[in-house]
């Protein structure tokens, strides 16, 4: 398939208009919604910008390649489009972008589809090619340099494996007649012949006939595996080609890994780049030398990677089986903090849906049981898989868990596990969760340290005998005679604070947490308040449902006031964001704060600003008035159960509007190709 056939002359936009990043992704948008290629440009645009949070996708160099894959394509897409002021897209060099291309992949997007995505990824490497892509002036010069280089790649590509085969035909003693029968080449690629010379595609070089040349191998990986990853790819082959260094390059791209390493490759490299923004295989390299980078430094830096991973200036990793945790990089370490939030997060994270699952039933015994009575059987069988005996009896074994495995890896898993239920049975709520999760993973980390030394013999002992004996003693131990009592005794200070808090300083307390809901919308400190809530109701027996209502409330604030200003200010809104406005009601509603992230990631200094605002007065007011939800998710469909249920409401409705009309009035009014970019307008 050539690259033209997805990069259609009417989307093609020859002189884009916007002037800053929101508004480029708004007019790339409306070329496709026009042309049909989408079905949903409000899912689209949202699945543009969560990639966009993962990392720019404004590569340097003059490109962005903003690119997503959802169920909203209608048909694999490429809208290219050329800006003559350039755009601040947010670029890795901190250079305007001038060449856009947006890359739409339906959610089934077959292998040919993601193949043809790939080449685009790859060509855009090369200056030269960017240059004549600058100076065209229409669609149809466009295309035919696509399909120019295209030829000349695939010209290139027949020429390489011509000379491959008539190689393994001579080695294997075959005659030049039998190959060229079974090779011939078309006049085409003989025509091109020049170009292939100039042309690098590099894909599977034979590392074993490169004389002297140094070998190293990598490993290149995006989230999305459409762009970034092809494009990594291509920089380390260009560079290492100049360089004169022989590399094989792995890609986990969007159909999985290709050209897989193998252990003989592995074994022979003297060094691994692993450039990668998701997670891949790293086992295989224990004891090799590992530079572990973001996949942009593949892009934007292989000259670095490549000269330290020839050098031996990397770090040895060490897996998880094989007595240790891998070292990080020097010179993109991850500090003690953004360590300890990862490991945090891996455990809040397994343990939400237990949350949401046994929190929801458990809200709707305590419904039920208003109406039919505490002993009707559906309440009993709604608060048995819900409450303390189901879904909520592992709350904290599995935060615990799995707070111990990002730590430990699988070996301190079950210690850490065991750790957490012991924290429930000594009353030491949450914090001695915690205090399990993270001390089994390192009682695990010292137990490979203790064993490194054993004969290589009893190498697979470590982890079906070793490991989980004394990782669970240990871990037990402590838990029992020490961590267990400590946080014992904190949990029940903590609840008696609360207990004896005075309405000023309850109300401060609410506020914060409120605020906290809004101050990134699901990250770390969202995660905080409503793990504290979490925390403080399950220790009192699933009854203390105050801190509950204040963060339910402050987490309810910003979708809803991202709704009510899209309605309330129509002028200042494309109608893309009008309509996910109208999806923020009900996301609003249902405690999913997350339905406003599209448009903190797009505007982030009014929105955050406005819904922290207004999520803090929607959580003191909770407090003031002194409301309980006993039940941990469900927005406005567990409100019922509030002692104060319109009250409730009340200070939800309180805090978006406040933090509606301030966004609303503080946005400012669209203007020029914002206004263009809008469908319908």
């Amino acid at each position: 398939m050539k690259i033209t056939d997805l990069m259609l002359k009417e989307t093609m936009i020859m002189n884009l208009q916007a002037t800053t990043k929101e508004a480029a992704l708004n007019e790339l948008i409306a070329s496709l919604s026009a042309s049909g290629r989408i079905n949903d440009a409000v899912e689209f645009k949202q699945a543009i910008l969560r990639r966009e949070g993962e990392s720019s996708t404004g590569i340097g160099g003059g490109i962005a390649m903003p690119h997503a894959k959802t169920k909203a394509v209608n048909e694999a897409t490429v809208v290219f489009a050329k800006s003559a002021q350039g755009v601040d897209f947010e670029a890795l060099d901190g250079e305007p972008a001038y060449l856009f291309f947006m890359i739409a992949a339906p959610d089934g997007a077959g292998n040919t589809h993601m193949r043809t995505l790939a080449s685009l990824s790859r060509l855009l490497i090369d200056s030269d090619f960017i240059q004549q892509l600058m100076n065209t002036s229409s669609p149809e010069e466009v295309t035919r340099l696509f399909d120019e280089r295209q030829r000349a790649e695939e010209a290139a590509k027949a020429v390489k494996e011509k000379a491959k085969l008539e190689a393994e035909a001579h080695n294997a003693g075959d005659t030049p007649a039998t190959v060229a029968g079974a090779t011939q080449v078309t006049g085409t690629a003989k025509a091109v012949g020049d170009a292939a010379t100039v042309i690098s595609t590099d894909a599977d070089r034979d590392s074993g006939d490169h004389g002297e040349e140094p070998f190293v191998i990598a490993v290149t990986a995006c989230p999305t595996g459409i762009a970034h990853t092809f494009m990594a790819e291509d920089a380390l082959k260009k560079k290492a080609k100049e360089m004169g260094v022989n590399i094989r390059v792995e890609t986990n791209g969007s159909e999985g890994a290709g050209n897989v390493l193998t252990a003989e490759e592995i074994r022979r490299a003297k060094g691994v780049i692993v450039a990668a923004d998701k997670k891949v295989d790293m086992d295989r390299f224990d004891g090799k030398p590992v530079l572990q980078r973001p996949v942009s430094d593949g892009i934007r830096k292989p000259e670095e990677l490549i000269r330290k991973a020839v050098n031996g200036e990397a770090p040895i990793y060490r897996s998880a089986g094989a007595g240790g945790q891998a070292e990080a990089d020097k010179d993109g370490k991850t500090s003690v903090g953004s360590k300890i939030y990862k490991d945090l997060m891996n455990g809040v994270s397994h343990m939400l849906p237990f949350v949401v699952g046994g929190g929801i039933l458990l809200a709707l015994s305590f419904l039920f049981e208003q109406v039919l009575g505490s002993d009707h059987p559906l309440v009993t069988l709604l608060m048995a898989i819900g409450g303390g005996d189901g879904a909520f009896h592992f709350l904290i074994p599995v935060l615990a868990g799995f707070i111990a495995m990002s730590i430990g890896d699988r070996p301190a898993l079950m210690p850490g596990m065991v750790g957490g239920l012991m924290a429930v049975g000594a009353n030491a709520g949450f914090l001695g969760g915690l205090a399990a999760g993270f001390l089994a993973g390192y009682v695990v980390i010292g137990l490979r340290k203790v064993f490194a030394g054993l004969p290589k013999t009893l190498e697979g002992l470590k982890p079906i005998l070793l490991y989980p004996i004394f990782g669970l003693l240990v871990t037990g131990a402590i838990m029992h005679y020490l961590f267990g009592p400590f946080f014992s005794w904190i949990n029940e200070g903590m609840i008696n604070a609360l207990n004896n808090l005075g309405t000023g300083n309850m109300v401060l307390l609410g506020v914060l947490l409120g605020g906290m809901m809004a101050i990134d919308m699901g990250g770390p400190f969202n995660k905080a308040a409503y793990t504290f809530a979490i925390g403080v109701f399950t220790s009192s027996g699933n009854t203390n449902g105050m801190m509950m209502a204040a963060v339910m409330a402050g987490g309810m604030v910003p979708p809803l006031a991202i709704a009510l200003a899209t309605t309330l200010f129509k002028n200042k809104f494309t109608a893309q964001e009008r309509q996910s406005g109208l999806t923020n009601y009900v996301l609003g509603f249902s405690f999913i704060t997350e339905g406003a992230i599209p448009f903190a990631a797009a505007d982030p200094l009014r929105v955050l600003t406005t819904s922290i605002i207004g999520a803090g007065i929607a959580g003191g007011l909770t407090q003031w008035w002194g409301i309980n939800i006993p039940a941990p998710h469900g927005g406005i469909f567990v409100a019922a159960l509030a002692n104060h249920a319109l009250l409730f409401l009340l200070a939800v409705i309180i805090g978006a509007v406040i933090s509606g009309l301030a966004f609303g009035l503080w946005k400012r009014p669209l203007v020029g190709a914002e206004k263009l970019a809008a469908p319908g307008k």
